[in-house]
């Protein structure tokens, strides 16, 4: 018998506001109602905004990254309830396919506001700007960021299970006291968790006044990954990659979004994948009891076979150690080393003609690699940073005479005003 089509269980419209559609919400709180519903084993598509929920678009200006509201990004799709997912239960997420939109062939990398957003090198790179990405095939190019192409890995960036009351109170009480701790503490103004905030919540449309106010007021931000899975951002997760996440309410809850079609290690710009919308095809399963049985607290992943085939000697590696740019000695801080690291190739790309901002997004957005080399040898962690350089049109290998600027080098998108 030939095989029936894949139904599409949660629909969006791209031209309508995401809050004006159902299937879709901004926050984890266990009272979000379950959209759908599917049986373990069932093969089905999911179509999902990009992280912005449409509020950014296809132009060579930045005005929309400006004026972006950072509460009401990832825009998710679900809860989709799994006949059978009970508390305690491992839900196996096996990723089938992730597609861009067939008449929305582009993506979307940008540097936010960084008042308002955690971006890695907002203290370096503070003015709001973006590169659009345009696909062609499994290739990406952009118009913004000249002389690079690669495949993408095409992945969501997030996926997740909906919390229970307890764990999701959890969250909310040791967050709380990290922010209380560096700003009683250490006395420090900088945001250090994401937390709960009813601006830019949204529960889905069939959610009633009273509920969607309880849910904004006491859901949690999707912005970090957590023990349910969240904001994982792991570009390996792609075609192919299966996940197996905890289960802590009956049904499960799982929602998916953030859809990246290529993402360096770190996605160092916070908006620093390529986002997209995109359609992302699944079949979930059940290890009954799994999180006893395997031990497991937070996720398990087995990435994708789906890789970049560069061989090893084409990667040109930059090494940061945890000795910040001012010269301060850090305790094996492997964030002070990765920093460090991309720092430093930012310089070297700048050598060629990019400006750092052109360095920035497109080191966020490519196939980096990152390795922690070494964390034991005190008072230095060692952290590398590796960059295909098959993705450039030009050799950026180091050579005696140094760089060589290319012409014709572009420039990132700026807000018009």
């Amino acid at each position: 018998m030939p095989k029936e089509a894949i139904p599409t269980i949660i629909k969006v419209n791209l031209k309508k506001p995401y809050h004006e559609q159902p299937g879709l919400h901004t926050r984890w709180h266990p009272e979000i109602p379950f959209y759908c519903k599917v049986k373990p084993g069932e093969v089905f598509k999911v179509e999902c905004f990009d992280s912005s929920g449409g509020q950014v678009f296809n132009t060579d200006d930045a005005d929309d990254i400006k004026n972006v509201n950072p509460m009401g990004i990832h825009c998710l799709s679900g809860p989709i309830e799994v006949e059978g997912a009970e508390p305690g239960d491992l839900l196996v997420v096996d990723i089938q396919d992730v597609q861009p939109f067939p008449d929305e062939p582009w993506g979307y990398t940008a540097i936010m506001d960084p008042a308002k957003t955690s971006a890695f090198l907002g203290d370096v790179y503070p003015n709001m700007q973006k590169a659009i990405w345009d696909f062609e095939g499994i290739f990406a190019s952009s118009r913004h960021i000249p002389h690079v192409k690669f495949p993408g890995f095409i992945h969501p960036g997030i996926i997740g299970t909906l919390p229970s009351y307890d764990m999701m109170n959890t969250w909310k009480t040791r967050e709380a006291k990290l922010a209380e701790y560096h700003a009683d503490v250490l006395g420090e103004s900088r945001t250090v968790a994401a937390l709960p905030n009813p601006e830019g919540a949204y529960s889905g449309q069939s959610v009633s006044p009273e509920l969607a106010t309880k849910i904004a007021h006491e859901g949690v931000r999707t912005v970090p990954p957590r023990e349910h899975g969240g904001n994982i951002d792991i570009k390996n997760l792609s075609r192919g990659a299966k996940a197996y996440l905890p289960v802590y309410v009956p049904g499960a809850g799982f929602s998916v979004g953030d859809i990246h079609f290529s993402e360096g290690d770190g996605e160092i710009s916070f908006c620093g994948a390529i986002e997209m919308h995109g359609i992302i095809t699944l079949k979930l399963g059940l290890i009954k009891n799994g999180v006893h049985d395997l031990a497991i607290r937070n996720p398990v992943f087995i990435p994708s076979n789906v890789t970049a085939h560069y061989g090893p000697s084409r990667y040109l590696t930059f090494e940061g150690i945890s000795v910040d740019e001012h010269g301060k000695q850090h305790f094996l801080d492997a964030k002070v080393a990765f920093r460090q690291a991309v720092l430093q190739a930012i310089e070297y790309l700048k050598k060629f003609g990019y400006t750092g901002e052109q360095a920035y997004l497109l080191l966020s957005a490519a196939p980096v690699e990152t390795h922690i080399a070494s964390i034991v040898d005190v008072p230095n962690s060692c952290v590398t940073y590796s960059i295909p350089a098959d993705i450039f049109d030009f050799d950026i290998m180091p050579k005696e005479g140094g760089p060589i600027m290319q012409d014709n080098m572009g420039s990132t998108a700026f807000p018009t005003k």
